[in-house]
């Protein structure tokens, strides 16, 4: 009786068992189709980045920026107000601070890269605090015509006159140049006394190198050579 009763409660359970185990096999079923829709989404949205431009998030930040400016702007001129006054307003002391040595900073010298970048700096720095009268430019090219430019049939350029302040900005200019260009390529004075211990220019150099380096430790030894005391 009691095995009977206990194949009766078997059988009985079973059809709930394998319902439970049907209902954990779809939700793992659910659970895997939705990993494998999320993992394409996720490589799809990575091919698409991919796919972009390197600065396409600094654009994107700076068009939102200028949206958010503009529409600034908007409010402010309906209310009757000077944006630009009221946004100055807003700009803390720090702030200030760090927008001016940012604005120093825009055209830093990044050194030595080569003597066309040089020469190139050089020009730019040079011609940036000489201004151009335009009136006056303006002026000979209309009482010149076509014989304000140089061309083929041009004997000289006699025809235009260059105004004397303009001349004597250059001549300081100049002059600055010079005096700046000699501190760097000044000669370095020959000392007559000095005791003659090289060949040539690049042994002299060599020597000075070592002198700098290792001259208080060998101080001792050249002094007894010299006394001839050395052992």
């Amino acid at each position: 009786m009691a095995s009977t009763s206990t194949e009766a409660s078997t059988s009985h359970d079973d059809p709930h068992k394998k319902k439970s185990r049907l209902d954990r096999f779809k939700n793992l079923e659910l659970k895997m189709n939705e990993a494998r829709k999320m993992n394409h989404q996720e490589v799809v949205e990575e091919d698409r980045r991919k796919k972009l431009p390197a600065n396409f998030e600094q654009k994107r930040k700076f068009i939102d920026w200028e949206e958010q400016e503009e529409k600034k702007r908007k409010e402010a001129e309906a209310r009757g107000e000077d944006y630009d006054r009221v946004k100055l307003l807003e700009i803390t002391a720090d702030e200030a601070e760090k927008w001016e040595r940012k604005k120093k900073k825009k055209n830093p010298d990044p050194g030595f890269s080569g003597y066309e970048a040089a020469t190139l700096r050089a020009y730019q720095r040079n011609t940036k605090n000489l201004k151009p009268d335009m009136q006056e430019v303006a002026r000979q090219k209309h009482k010149l015509g076509d014989d304000f430019y140089a061309g083929t049939n041009t004997l000289g350029l006699t025809q235009v006159k260059d105004n004397p302040e303009a001349v004597n900005r250059m001549v300081d200019d100049l002059e600055k140049q010079i005096a700046k260009r000699a501190k760097y390529s000044r000669r370095r004075t020959h000392d007559e006394d000095a005791d003659i211990d090289f060949i040539n220019e690049r042994n002299a150099k060599f020597n000075k190198k070592l002198e700098r380096f290792y001259g208080t430790y060998t101080a001792e030894i050249k002094q007894n050579l010299e006394r001839g005391t050395a052992v």
